[in-house]
């Protein structure tokens, strides 16, 4: 039987806003994290064999670029409705869902390893694409409901973690199972054997999803989670939720300047195996590396900025700061690429990936705290909307600047963008109102078990003001709560 770890309500109190954590919740966070891993890197198995491919199958590199832009295609009209499936349905059913479309795609591959059927890999990558949209709205929503309020920023980085994980898998494992051979009999087999692998891996991790993950503790793991299941939303209509986000003011300003972000990290992705070739011809498999330091060293600070974010609640400065670092790594490495060396197109590519890739769970817990008691589906599907509107463009965008005016045209292109993105995150309001509400159900439990407070209901019912006049669109400024 799964043991507790540890209460935050002392050992004989009766209320009924008890909080738990359950030691299978680290088993639900990583089974998530290897089902994430394996369909990120399923993104990239064409893109950093841009070149390889486009002789294989004898198509424009333009073509192997929207076979990868796929991933973002799929998720803008498909984002709604699986952020529905998740509100009203849950963790469990969005979870198995998307891990049986995962393996699905990664079976269509298989087949696709002959020159004349591009169209099948075509069909393949778009099933995975479809199989991404149950998987990048889940981290936040997995770490409020079993994790407790120290720990939760810690559990999202690392359910990023598996997204990112697989990127750099991406990044490496393709380039050195598909060597850049002429014989293309020889070069399907290759093919065919990566794609074997991903499918198998695939297979697995969803098996071992049907049989343990599950939807939530029994007890939950926090205040604002007890409050949130004992005070359902009054509307839980799903258009007044995306409408209330709408007008959320400092939370729109978060998902623009959160896709500007993320869709430059995508268009550098899709497009590192051009940029690197251009100046550096033979060196896929390095091109690769690059992509794997860049990775690695965002993952260190993914894991950093929800280490820090637990300890100190300084979502804004933290959020401008890490921001501001990832222009200024976007720079560094726009001038130094042309340099010659590859030495320093690591060094640069593993600073870039640090704030760069480390935003990404910033972006989310800040989005949770911006739009509380709101579902942490819906905000983070909403971000990761703008983050693939974005990279779509981007992609396309730098691609085109890059066949015209060379790579530093492209990369500067980004530049410009990420500027633009940290003035606006600047001015972006905080207002945290998830740690209100964990900090109003302390003190009035300390009243309520001081005799303040004479009746659970009574306590109950304040505990839930936050809720209800935010609900209702009559929260006051005295309710908001600014870091500096």
């Amino acid at each position: 039987m799964d043991q507790t770890e540890c209460s935050s309500i002392p050992k004989g109190e009766t209320s009924p806003e008890a909080a738990r954590l359950y030691k299978r919740r680290w088993v639900m966070l990583f089974l998530f994290y290897f089902y994430s891993m394996s369909n990120s890197y399923q993104w990239l198995q064409y893109g950093m064999l841009n070149n390889i491919m486009t002789k294989f199958y004898k198509v424009e590199s333009f073509a192997i670029d929207m076979v990868s832009l796929s991933y973002m295609f799929v998720y803008v009209p498909f984002i709604f409705p699986v952020m529905w499936l998740l509100d009203k349905h849950g963790l469990r059913v969005t979870v198995l869902s998307g891990n049986a479309i995962n393996a699905i795609g990664a079976w269509i591959k298989v087949g696709c390893a002959s020159p004349h059927l591009f169209w099948v890999a075509v069909v393949g990558q778009t099933v995975s694409a479809l199989a991404q949209v149950f998987i990048i709205g889940v981290p936040s929503r997995l770490a409020s409901v079993w994790f407790g309020p120290g720990e939760v920023s810690t559990a999202c980085s690392v359910g990023v973690f598996g997204n990112q994980f697989g990127i750099a898998l991406g990044f490496l494992i393709p380039p050195v199972l598909v060597p850049n051979v002429d014989d293309i009999d020889e070069l399907a087999y290759h093919i065919r054997v990566m794609f074997y692998i991903s499918a198998g891996v695939a297979t697995a991790i969803f098996i071992l999803v049907i049989f343990v993950f599950e939807e939530q503790p029994e007890i939950p793991p926090s205040q604002a989670q007890a409050q949130a299941r004992k005070f359902p939303p009054q509307n839980p209509s799903y258009t007044a939720s995306i409408l209330r986000l709408l007008r959320n003011k400092p939370f729109m300003l978060l998902v623009v300047s959160y896709g500007v972000n993320v869709g430059s990290f995508y268009s550098i992705s899709t497009l590192l195996n051009r940029m690197i070739i251009d100046r550096y011809p033979g060196a896929e498999v390095m091109a690769g590396r690059i992509g794997l330091t860049l990775v690695i060293t965002g993952m260190a600070g993914s894991l950093i900025c929800g280490i820090w974010l637990d300890k100190t609640k300084t979502y804004r400065i933290t959020t401008f700061v890490i921001y501001l670092l990832s222009l200024v790594g976007m720079v560094v490495y726009t001038f130094t690429l042309d340099l010659g060396h590859l030495w320093v197109v690591f060094v640069t590519g593993g600073l870039l990936g640090l704030f760069q890739t480390g935003y990404l769970p910033l972006g989310f817990e800040y989005a949770v705290e911006l739009t509380y008691p709101e579902s942490e589906g819906t905000s983070s599907g909403l971000l990761n909307c703008s983050a693939q509107i974005f990279g779509i463009i981007f992609t396309i965008a730098q691609g085109k600047i890059m066949d015209r005016w060379g790579t530093l045209a492209g990369n500067i292109f980004l530049c410009i963008f990420l500027l633009i993105g940290t003035i606006m995150t600047g001015f972006i309001k905080s207002d945290l109102r998830r740690q209100k509400a964990n900090q109003q159900a302390k003190v009035q439990s300390k009243k309520a078990t001081e005799g303040s407070i004479s009746t659970p209901d009574t306590l109950n019912d304040k505990k839930n003001i936050l809720r209800t006049d935010y609900l209702n669109g009559t929260a006051s400024t005295s309710n908001r709560n600014t870091d500096t």
